[in-house]
């Protein structure tokens, strides 16, 4: 998957323009916040000439007060912008969030709320309501590095526009090896493989029958004892994505192929799915605890070198190994069989929305665009993710680039570190980070960096296809999808772990019972629903 890295970094030109004009007009707000007419500079440093102050409302991680981490007493400097934080812990934060919607009294900028926060249908809501501003003049004028960002992917505008055409939120856009993954892959035990002579992972089902039927029978943990667990997972939610992708399908749910939309777990495709499962199932090739099982069970069969593969974000979360030993556990890669000629594998967006907000009561939207919009830059990354000189990292050479690590701390203390003096550490912040860092010091990618690399782009990035894009629902559309989807997902969850473990016999008789209630369940009024929302978004990228 091609990215471009063509942004802006902050220049040194500085040009102007009427706050009031840029924003379509403002007054005092009903808190008695009075507005800011002071102009905003659209590049450099400082944005304003004098100091603004304004609030800002974001989840807290725990780790240190925003207003005592050195990122943001520093970009407080750079900026001229004071502001106030509130920062309700990770677990309270929705609370407070929609406390504060509720009461209308809201901060000026809502920063790293995540999509589970500030919804999609949260974001319609509040914007048609003026709750919440309406950027994109905001992000034309004042906005360089996001506005490139959204010519070189015109996908991210697309997914970040609302039904009414308008943008109320920031996304984020993701980069490094883990982000085209929609999870954690799913990793084969290397150590059996070499032990049984295998070499590569399976390209067919068949393939990966026949590997997990080894497993079973042939000891390659070589203990002597028929302990092997082929192939496991909890509730299946890990690995189905990406074992459905060898019967044809991208999503257990709503997906498009060639702009048309379906309901994926109705069809042939997921027949054939459930069949071959049940079968992994009744040979005992699949764990028999796969639905009763909690994640701490799995990891304790992987450290007791018991699974063949298994999900999880790297292979020795699971196995307890280090990460020079995990280079030896292969990511299955997409495979085929009669459903699916063609090898494909479920690709995320790479875009994460509702990461930053600005209110009603904002005295200053411009400026507050220009505050998110550097990190959204390299320069501007960096130091959002890194924080400023001194502390994590120090000059060697200043005007020639090179940096060292603070001697002063472990690497393996850099992160926990992180996250005191920077709010780029657990919570979903605005910026892009599809960028290759600067390296610090020696600090070069390591083996298993090199590894995930090699086979993220192998087995993801060469086939990879985005299920469904990201999409907004009108308060109608909204409605009618809230009222069939969660019995919808029920159903079709208890079903399967019905059919997989052969509680519920897939014959004919019962795989038409099992379509004709998801019809009755409206499926077709709610694969409607995503085909219109599907097309808006395919037309606003035309």
């Amino acid at each position: 998957m091609k990215r471009n890295k063509r942004f802006l970094a902050a220049g040194l030109l500085f040009s102007t323009t009427l706050l009031l004009a840029a924003c379509g007009g403002s007054s005092a707000s009903e808190d008695n916040t009075q507005a800011d007419t002071q102009e905003v500079a659209k590049e450099g440093f400082p944005f304003v000439e004098e100091p603004i102050k304004m609030t800002l409302m974001a989840p807290g991680t725990g780790m240190a007060e925003w207003e005592d981490m050195p990122t943001m007493i520093e970009y407080e400097k750079m900026t001229n912008i004071d502001l106030d934080y509130t920062t309700p812990p990770l677990s309270d934060f929705s609370t407070k969030f929609n406390l504060a919607f509720a009461s209308g009294d809201v901060p000026h900028i809502i920063f790293g709320p995540g999509s589970d926060v500030l919804t999609p249908a949260l974001e319609v809501d509040y914007g048609q309501q003026g709750l919440l501003l309406p950027l994109n003049d905001l992000i034309d004028e004042y906005a360089p590095n996001l506005k490139a960002a959204m010519e070189e992917r015109p996908e991210i505008k697309q997914s970040i526009t609302t039904t009414d055409g308008n943008i109320y939120t920031l996304p984020r856009i993701n980069g490094g090896a883990s982000s085209t993954w929609i999870r954690g892959p799913v990793w084969i035990n290397g150590d059996w493989m070499d032990a049984l002579d295998i070499e590569e992972a399976p390209k067919t089902v068949d393939e990966l029958y026949d590997m997990l039927v080894r497993f079973k029978t042939e000891d390659p943990n070589g203990n002597g004892k028929a302990d092997e667990i082929p192939f496991t997972d909890v509730k299946m939610d890990s690995t189905r994505p990406w074992l459905l992708s060898a019967f044809g399908i991208k999503e257990w749910g709503i997906e498009e192929h060639d702009g048309v939309v379906r309901y994926a777990p109705m069809t042939e495709n997921y027949y054939g799915y459930l069949e071959f499962m049940n079968k992994l199932y009744s040979e005992g090739l699949l764990d028999q605890e796969v639905f009763s099982q909690a994640d701490e069970q799995k990891k304790a069969k992987g450290e007791n070198n018991q699974l063949g593969m298994f999900p999880d974000w790297f292979s020795f979360f699971t196995t307890g190994q280090t990460e020079e030993e995990a280079i030896n556990n292969p990511m299955m890669g997409p495979m085929t069989s009669e459903y699916s000629k063609e090898p494909i594998f479920p690709m995320s967006t790479g875009i994460q929305r509702g990461t930053f907000a600005i209110t009603k009561d904002n005295p200053n939207p411009a400026a507050s665009i220009r505050w998110a919009d550097y990190f959204y830059s390299q320069e501007g990354y960096d130091f959002l993710n890194r924080g400023p000189a001194g502390y994590l990292w120090d000059w060697v050479d200043e005007e020639g680039g090179a940096r060292e690590y603070n001697e002063d701390l472990e690497a393996s203390d850099r992160e926990e570190y992180r996250g005191q003096i920077t709010p780029d550490y657990g919570v979903t912040t605005p910026g892009n980070s599809d960028y290759e860092l600067e390296l610090i010091g020696d600090d070069g990618k390591s083996d298993f960096d090199l590894f995930l690399e090699s086979e993220t782009e192998e087995k993801i990035n060469q086939h990879g296809e985005v299920a469904f894009p990201l999409v907004y629902l009108t308060g109608e559309e909204q409605e009618t999808v809230s009222g069939i989807e969660v019995d919808l997902q029920t159903y079709i969850r208890n079903s399967e772990a019905q059919f997989i473990t052969g509680q519920l016999p897939l014959d004919d008789e019962n795989w038409d019972n099992y379509v004709s209630t998801i019809e009755k369940m409206g499926v077709e009024e709610y694969v409607t629903v995503y085909q219109s929302a599907y097309d808006r978004w395919a037309e606003a990228g035309e």
